[in-house]
């Protein structure tokens, strides 16, 4: 992978009011240099199954051939609209990796609690389908090397990753490339964060700048989208 290969992030942000319908899905391409290209807007329902149809979208949207693969924050954003990885792969031909960075049990103890009949049966075949998390250590900002803290049992692994369309070496070598040294959130995810949460901000209230708008941190109903990845 070269300097300048590009990966496009994707991201979900909703609204923290009490029942917001959808919420934004927004895609960033990013350099392995850090540039940002190119941003994509899309929706998803919250609460919903169509995450997936929202982050091919963003895909099509860009028309991005040089996009070498996709990085999304989690597989269950906007309140367990759990994203099928081998679908989006087969849509955009391009490998898929979803990103965690809390250590979970998994999701089917929630949506257990938060589903039943056919809208759980639906979202538990999408989630057993999934690959299994692998765990991933980053290079630090004072020069020690991923492979080195892993070998000197440095903590617990900086973040997770399940990937579609590469092996697990591969999909850790991605998020690697994609990682500025010290941080600890992909480039193009961390964008994406951002300008999901702008395109949602403006969403709940496109009044004049400087009128009171209410915030959004992320930690609504689809604040999941990073830790909400079981």
């Amino acid at each position: 992978m070269t300097h300048g290969s590009r990966a496009l992030g994707l991201a979900v942000s909703a609204s923290d009011r009490e029942t917001p319908a959808d919420a934004t899905v927004a895609g960033a391409v990013v350099g392995a240099n850090r540039a940002v290209d190119g941003l994509a807007f899309s929706t998803c329902t919250v609460g919903g199954t169509d995450a997936t149809a929202a982050v091919v979208d963003c895909v099509e949207r860009l028309g991005r051939e040089d996009v070498r693969s996709l990085l999304l924050a989690g597989v269950a954003p906007a309140w367990f609209n759990v994203v099928d990885l081998a679908a989006v792969r087969d849509a955009v031909g391009r490998p898929v990796l979803a990103v965690s960075f809390e250590a979970s049990a998994g999701l089917e103890p929630h949506l257990r609690d938060h589903f039943d009949g056919a809208a759980l049966e639906r979202r538990l075949t999408t989630y057993r389908a999934l690959p299994e998390r692998v765990p991933v250590w980053l290079d630090r900002a004072d020069g020690d090397r991923a492979e080195e803290n892993r070998a000197d049992g440095d903590g617990h692994p900086d973040l997770w990753v399940r990937a579609v369309g590469v092996g697990d070496d591969e999909a850790r070598r991605i998020v690697r490339v994609h990682t500025a040294d010290g941080r600890r959130r992909p480039e193009p995810l961390r964008v994406a964060k951002v300008a999901a949460r702008a395109g949602r901000a403006y969403l709940d209230d496109p009044g004049p700048a400087g009128a009171d708008t209410p915030g959004d941190d992320g930690a609504g109903r689809a604040g999941g989208s990073d830790a909400g990845d079981g």
